[in-house]
């Protein structure tokens, strides 16, 4: 049997009361028994019961987040940021992944919940039958969304402004030269891809150049490179192709390759996330870098604010993203490429250039 409070409490010639209260920190205690206990705790190796804890505060210090894969680079990353900024907060991250399937989000909610985890924060896989299990989620503890959100709303949403990173893609290619584009990117079965198709269509609608039919998949390597053998396989190529994800942007990028196309000089290619390999892929990939660790921070303090009941209305917070223009799309060879609704455009590192 382990070291228990009553040790503790004997070691320290104090009361079981006494102990417990200095350890927990909720009464005052002297100094003096306050740093007796601690001493004791800690030459006994005495660790707190976490379960009579949670009992007893009705917390478990835990928050539990859901995204559709962890096999995709950017949720990897979103996770690793939202677990950066809980350690601050003092809570423990427990991570499911949906699997892109509704059925399987709606288990894995149900499983957080009856961990009594503190609060949730999902990306949901799907805008419309995800729904139901958000919202019966949000009704029981304080949820954020995060990059995606149910259609209506129905809880606080962080992510990008997806129409000021296509219009930074889109302004882009066309300073470089490009006068016909086309969109690479996934089914139109959650927020991020609906919003990433609208904001492309508004943009090459504004700049007022020849938008191809989209090209709509899965936001996977398979489906860039399948993407790019149909780009081959048609009549002539277009000037420019903007990707809905970085998987996308390389898997494609390797299909043209294969194909004996010369990037940037015949297509040009822009991407969307700057996950890791973006700069390491051959050629260095131009894209939209969207900003994790601010929607994460974001997503954490809402959070935190956030009450069960609150009749306030949701808040959505779309952040800025940036341009990183690397070698994948050709020099701007004429204006001024303009950040659009409010971006801005940046580089990084010496693969990179910024642009002004």
């Amino acid at each position: 049997m382990g070291v228990t409070i009553h040790d503790v409490a004997r070691a320290a010639g104090v009361s079981v009361a006494s102990a417990s209260r200095a350890l927990s920190g909720r009464r005052k205690v002297t100094a003096e028994v306050a740093e007796r206990v601690t001493r004791a705790a800690t030459e006994l190796g005495y660790r707190p019961n976490a379960i009579a804890k949670a009992l007893r505060d009705q917390t478990t210090g835990t928050i539990g987040m859901i995204v559709p894969g962890i096999g995709n680079p950017f949720f990897t990353t979103i996770v690793e940021s939202v677990e950066h900024q809980l350690q601050e907060t003092g809570h423990d991250l427990l991570l499911c992944a949906s699997l892109y399937t509704p059925e399987i989000e709606a288990r894995r909610l149900n499983t957080l919940l009856a961990r009594r985890v503190d609060g949730l924060i999902i990306s949901p896989c799907d805008f419309e039958a995800s729904a139901p299990a958000v919202l019966n989620a949000a009704r029981q503890v304080p949820l954020v969304q995060v990059d995606r959100y149910i259609e209506g709303g129905g809880a606080d949403w962080v992510g990008v402004d997806d129409d000021s990173a296509l219009a930074q893609a889109v302004d882009h290619v066309v300073a470089g030269g490009a006068r016909s584009v086309v969109f690479v990117s996934s089914r139109l079965m959650n927020s991020s891809a609906r919003l990433r198709l609208a904001g492309f269509q508004l943009a090459t609608a504004r700049a007022g150049i020849a938008s191809l039919p989209p090209l709509l998949g899965e936001f996977t390597l398979a489906w860039g490179f399948e993407a790019g053998q149909a780009l081959l396989a048609g009549d002539a190529l277009p000037d420019a192709v903007v990707c809905g994800n970085d998987e996308i942007a390389v898997g494609l990028l390797r299909a043209l390759r294969l194909g004996g196309v010369r990037v940037p000089e015949e297509i040009s290619v822009v991407g969307f996330d700057d996950v890791g390999h973006a700069a390491m892929c051959d050629p260095p990939l131009t894209t939209v870098r969207q900003p994790v660790e601010e929607m994460a921070a974001e997503a954490v303090r809402l959070l935190n604010q956030v009450r069960v009941g609150d009749p306030r209305p949701a808040q959505r917070i779309a952040i800025a993203p940036r341009l990183v223009v690397r070698q994948t799309s050709r020099p701007v060879t004429r204006g001024v490429v303009t950040a659009g609704a409010g971006g801005s455009m940046t580089g990084d590192g010496q693969e990179d250039k910024e642009t002004t």
